[in-house]
């Protein structure tokens, strides 16, 4: 068939908020999964906004793209605001072969009532695979047909039929237009797939130097996206140099780009609890202390997540320990109730659900999140252990070392993780 298709979408981990709770999706699953290939199985070459190589901002060739290609792909999973803007530009320009997608759950804050939306289920982490491979064949069905179509879909040229549209000379065509070459290492796509697998290699904090690397060349290139914001606050404050007091400094600095104060967005929020836990640990400053409680209890309260919960509940004894009377019964009480809640998150992430649906993770509720076993049990270990359940705590924690032990010996962080964690917690209920 030949031709060109430009994707707009949001790229790597991006908070839903209209979920209720929050969820995280990671669009590259749907970009490499479903997108991808239905775009070059029905033979058009296809390229994401993160891919282009450009020498400037990349406003220039995304507007060169979104008249320049044969077809636009948008998928606006997540209210994604640039997606849907570079939309309504492409309906402004082309009058047809533009196609909409969007995750199941998804409800624009205005009306797109009138435009043909393809719906697909995102589990968070991943795409199922018999949904992937549903989705691209229906995807693919509709770009040929598109393709050998020439009905307007753009509401502008609907609406308004007299408009003509814009045109290029084919030499613009031709510059613009997404080719293969123009896609190498250097791109924005392929340095955040190499800092994905060196931080998926990490085993201590040294390891983090190239990841922290990595970032802040990603940083440059797209300054405002809150997931490279998080990633590298996270970064710098793991790798611990020049010393921990100030990687922590800094990585509060770099956060505060994200408003945490006032975000509503959970990972946010809960990476600033993270860094104002370890600056209380480190400099013993009660107003870290509280920043903390406030972070964890909000990121928890938005997102109702075993994470943020499960720090919550022990930051609140942290404070009961250095509090007396009402104030620190209030804490320990709030701890208690917390945990408890915490309880029946992990079980329900932990349940088996019915075998007639085998894509879905072994959770009850996928949109709590597809998380690590490791750590939901880790997770439900402190909470009976916090709760006084010490004996069911020590039987689940020996269960679940005999089960990772092959894991656990090539990440010794993580046992040693739980239990200095359970040490700490100890310490803080007998006094």
């Amino acid at each position: 068939m030949g031709g060109s298709c430009f994707v707009i979408m949001g790229f790597g981990e991006k908070t839903d908020f209209q979920s209720n709770p929050q969820r995280v999706l990671n669009l590259d699953k749907t970009y490499e999964n479903i997108i991808k290939p239905a775009v070059e199985d029905a033979g058009l070459t296809c390229i994401r906004a993160d891919e282009i190589i450009h020498s400037t901002v990349i406003d220039k060739p995304m507007y060169d793209n979104l008249l320049a290609a044969d077809l636009v792909v948008a998928d606006l999973s997540t209210a994604n605001v640039n997606a849907a803007y570079e939309l309504g530009v492409r309906h402004a320009l082309r009058p047809y072969r533009t196609i909409v997608l969007a995750e199941k759950n998804f409800s624009f804050p205005f009306d797109l009532s009138h435009l043909s939306i393809m719906r697909y289920e995102h589990l968070g982490k991943d795409i199922g695979a018999s949904e992937a491979k549903k989705v691209t064949r229906e995807l693919k069905e509709k770009i040929v047909a598109l393709m050998d179509d020439s009905e307007p879909d753009s509401p502008v040229f609907v609406f308004i039929p007299s408009l003509q549209p814009a045109s290029l000379t084919k030499a613009a065509v031709a510059a613009a237009a997404p080719t293969p070459e123009r896609i190498d290492q250097n791109s924005f796509a392929e340095l955040l797939a190499s800092f994905r697998a060196e931080k998926d290699s990490i085993k201590s904090t040294e390891d983090w130097a190239a990841p922290l690397a990595l970032l802040k060349r990603l940083r440059k290139m797209q300054p405002d996206d809150p997931y490279i914001v998080q990633q590298l606050a996270l970064a710098t404050y793991k790798f611990q140099q020049p010393d921990k007091k100030t990687s922590l400094v800094n990585a509060k600095n770099i956060l505060a780009a994200l408003a945490p104060q006032t975000s509503s967005d959970a990972e946010t929020v809960g990476l600033w609890g993270a860094i104002h836990k370890r600056l209380w640990e480190e400099i013993a400053n009660p107003q870290d202390l509280d920043e903390a409680v406030r972070a964890y209890a909000r990121g928890y309260y938005i997102k109702n997540d075993y994470y943020n919960g499960i720090n919550y509940a022990f930051m609140l004894n942290v404070r009961a320990f250095h509090r007396a009377g009402d104030e620190a019964l209030a804490d320990r009480v709030l701890a208690r109730r917390i945990r408890a809640d915490v309880l029946v998150i992990c079980d329900q992430l932990l349940q088996i659900e019915s075998v007639t649906d085998k894509e879905k993770p072994l959770y009850a509720n996928p949109g709590l999140g597809s998380d690590d076993p490791f750590w939901i049990q880790a997770t439900k270990v402190e909470a009976l252990f916090g709760l006084g359940r010490k004996d069911e705590a020590d039987l689940l924690k020996a269960q679940i070392f005999a089960k990772e032990r092959e894991r656990l010996d090539k990440a010794g962080w993580m046992e040693d993780s739980l239990n200095e964690q359970l040490k700490k917690l100890g310490a803080l209920l007998v006094a």
